[in-house]
């Protein structure tokens, strides 16, 4: 079984204070146990960088320690999926044609490489987001 994860599941795995740690973790040490393929988007990557150098916790997760979460807990165990100009010109075509926009590019981004990658299921804490921006996934999308 194939399974991509959004920032979401990541962050709230990787941060024990996070409120959904206790939902998002299992997920990631099944992924360590190799019970199914793991994935993640390049986007995700980033934008998992972002969220964990800005999150409100105390104390604050610095650079060097978001990026070796990172590196230990994604990098180490995922295949990363690639997307390429084409992938972003369609996702941004979906966005387009579906109404949407704002934040939900980012969805959109990640809903791609699950596509892209034919995975059995793209894991979230934001299942009505993923819904919106990859309606013919939505049998995928599992909520955490």
């Amino acid at each position: 079984m194939k399974v991509l994860a959004d920032t979401s599941v990541l962050v709230a795995a990787m941060v024990e204070r996070h409120p959904a740690h206790g939902r998002a973790f299992p997920w990631l040490r099944r992924a360590r146990a190799k019970e199914f393929e793991f994935l993640v988007c390049t986007h995700t990557l980033a934008e998992t960088y972002a969220v964990l150098t800005t999150l409100p916790v105390r104390p604050r997760i610095g650079r060097d320690v978001a990026r070796r979460l990172i590196r230990e807990n994604v990098e180490g165990l995922a295949t990363v999926v690639e997307l390429r100009a084409r992938d972003y010109r369609q996702a941004l075509d979906n966005q387009a044609a579906l109404g949407l926009s704002g934040g939900t590019t980012y969805d959109a981004l990640a809903a791609r490489a699950a596509e892209k990658s034919m995975v059995d299921r793209l894991i979230t804490l934001n299942e009505q987001h993923f819904r919106r921006v990859w309606p013919e996934g939505r049998d995928r999308i599992v909520a955490v």
